[in-house]
């Protein structure tokens, strides 16, 4: 029998503990808006907050664009930062070499929302895209970054399993797609990335998650079977503690019979292609994806 006192101190320390997770979240995120800080998209772009069934979004258009294509975009932040005003340069220079407009979406984040929320908030998103606004799924992209890769797996799963068509392909930057961290290079290249860290993933992973499995393939995509997906491009590093699970999602496309293309960077760090104001490495990276994208999207 646990004493009145004893369960006081218990209460005490969930206490703290619950004060250490949001300051951790808190700090993860602002350390996500400092980097964004300062750059500022061109001047002939134009950007709108949209809500979509209480889901908030950036629509944006660029001089480039036609009007009948769109990029439907994931921010990555290990599913507990990030925004889509935070990734707006890289999205929008993506969508300006792919000549389409963009869709950022901001899905809802762990810990105050929990798994299925993003992934509820990705396939609602897409089904506005193409029935409201009568998009055609051939004129779909989706694109993720980190986390954003992993969700972009994750919704065009999710879609299959409801029947609904699929976009015309898909693009995942550093794809965050293994949640039970059983790939080599989660740990052996630690030392070298620079971005993210074991600890600070399996962080975000536990509150993600909550309750459910990490390997549930909504989850962790690289346990699904990928049959039926559209054309995949899977971009990483090397110097990247998730390299191996763009790797081994790539194998498992290819296994199910998906048409992938997988570019792997020499020495570059998890997520390089979002520093496109400042790296030229980046922005070649980019251009890649935009030729890519405008192959599909014709």
């Amino acid at each position: 029998m646990v004493s009145k006192q004893m369960k006081f101190v218990i209460k005490g320390l969930y206490y703290t503990r619950d004060l250490e997770i949001k300051k951790r979240v808190n700090d993860h995120r602002k350390a996500l808006e400092k980097m964004a800080v300062g750059t500022k998209i061109p001047e002939d772009v134009e950007c709108e907050n949209v809500n979509i069934s209480d889901i908030s979004a950036l629509w944006c258009k660029i001089p480039e664009s036609k009007n009948d294509r769109v990029i439907l975009f994931f921010h990555g932040g290990a599913y507990i930062a990030g925004s889509a005003d935070v990734s707006k340069y890289h999205s929008v220079y993506i969508s300006r070499v792919s000549n389409a407009e963009l869709l950022s979406v901001n899905y809802r984040l762990a810990p105050e929302h929990q798994y299925p929320a993003a992934l509820d908030d990705a396939v609602k998103t897409y089904k506005w895209l193409v029935e409201q606004k009568v998009f055609s799924p051939k004129k779909v992209v989706l694109v993720g970054v980190s986390a954003g890769g992993g969700l972009t797996i994750a919704t065009l799963l999710k879609l299959r399993e409801l029947g609904i068509e699929l976009p015309v392909a898909a693009v995942c930057i550093s794809p965050w797609v293994d949640l039970a961290f059983t790939g080599e290079t989660f740990r052996s290249r630690a030392n070298i990335d620079p971005f993210t860290t074991p600890d600070g993933l399996e962080f975000a992973a536990h509150l993600y998650i909550g309750d459910d499995n990490a390997k549930n393939p909504f989850i962790s995509p690289v346990y699904a079977d990928l049959y039926g997906l559209p054309p995949l491009y899977i971009m990483a590093g090397t110097a990247e503690i998730l390299h191996d699970d763009a790797v081994r999602l790539a194998e498992s496309a290819t296994k199910a019979g998906v048409d992938v293309i997988l570019d792997i960077w020499e020495d570059m760090i998890h997520g390089f292609p979002v520093f496109a104001s400042v790296a030229p490495e980046s922005r070649e990276a980019i251009e890649k994806i935009g030729e890519f994208i405008r192959k599909h999207l014709k």
